[in-house]
């Protein structure tokens, strides 16, 4: 784990990013995942450029260490974000729904690594064409917006497909996870819903214990009439959504009811009507700690998941 490409690749200590989550990953849990050794990411989600500017100094005041910036490309701000954080030089930038090709010449000009997320082998391939440097292969158990395939299916077929390094996500939350994701081909990990149940995340008390609560069938899919699925905690936002799928409501109504709710979930606590995005390893989490214990107990117990592998077999 130490010696990886991907550690190297990104100056970092262990190849553990933690996931870009919007309204989640903010200044002060992307710095202390850094200063535990990851790569901690701050999630740009739709912000706007003045507010993504004061993350990322925010950060820059409480590290010293590499981070990060997730962008959804579908952001209706991601040129002037893509802008913000060129001028501030960001080591990493991670993306999601979309294709970075028409960013990648002026962030690799400030020597920024550019890591896409993606949910199948055609996209991955397609990618590694424009010039990025690592991949995430994100499966569908992951928390907030999924593909349709698994992390155990996706990562080894995206592992032979490219040259890249590439970074499992989705269903990861200890030692035994990361040493799954190693075996099945990836260089590295991320780690979100894990991470959000730490001290350091900001995010609202209630959003938490909605984490601890959660078993391995708490969570749903939601919104596929979309074209935008996510995985959140069954609620009743989604019992509600579901029951306006069911009456044949339209994408627009969809979109309004679900407009706002992510926030209210993790800035305001509503866990009945927010949309509470947390991937299925949620039943895997039951305390909340800080994130240099997360760190260290997956650090210290990898070699001991493999050293039991050897002897069991």
């Amino acid at each position: 784990m130490l010696n990886s490409k991907l550690c190297q690749l990104l100056q970092i200590k262990y190849p553990i990013l933690q996931g870009g989550m919007a309204w989640v990953a903010t200044a002060e849990l992307a710095a202390a995942v850094s200063n535990a050794g990851g790569l901690g990411l701050i999630g740009a989600g739709h912000m706007p450029p003045d507010a993504l500017k004061i993350e990322i100094k925010k950060a820059k005041a409480l590290t010293d260490k590499p981070f990060g910036v997730n962008i959804m490309l579908m952001s209706p701000f991601v040129k002037e974000v893509m802008q913000v954080v060129v001028d501030e030089r960001v080591a990493v930038v991670t993306t999601g729904a979309g294709n970075p090709g028409e960013y990648i010449p002026a962030l690799k000009e400030v020597g920024t690594k550019i890591i896409p997320v993606v949910a199948s082998v055609a996209l991955a391939k397609r990618l590694e064409r424009v010039g990025i440097d690592a991949i995430i292969a994100e499966g569908m158990e992951s928390g907030g917006h999924v593909g349709e395939v698994t992390t155990m299916a996706l990562v080894p077929q995206v592992a032979d497909a490219v040259s890249v390094p590439v970074i499992a996500a989705g269903g990861i939350g200890d030692a035994r996870g990361v040493v799954a994701a190693l075996a099945l081909g990836a260089q590295g990990v991320q780690i979100g819903t894990l991470f959000a149940a730490s001290v350091e995340c900001t995010a609202h008390p209630n959003y938490k214990a909605a984490i601890i609560k959660a078993k391995e069938r708490s969570t749903v899919v939601s919104g596929a009439i979309t074209g935008h699925p996510v995985r959140v905690i069954a609620n009743k936002l989604t019992r509600e959504f579901a029951e306006m799928e069911k009456q044949g409501a339209t994408v627009e109504e969809l979109d309004r009811l679900g407009a706002g709710k992510l926030r209210a979930a993790i800035r305001e606590g509503d866990v009945e009507y927010g949309s509470v995005m947390v991937g299925q390893v949620a039943g895997l989490i039951n305390s909340i700690r800080t994130v240099d214990e997360i760190m260290q107990d997956i650090v210290q117990n990898v070699p001991k998941v493999i050293t039991g592998l050897t002897q069991n077999m």
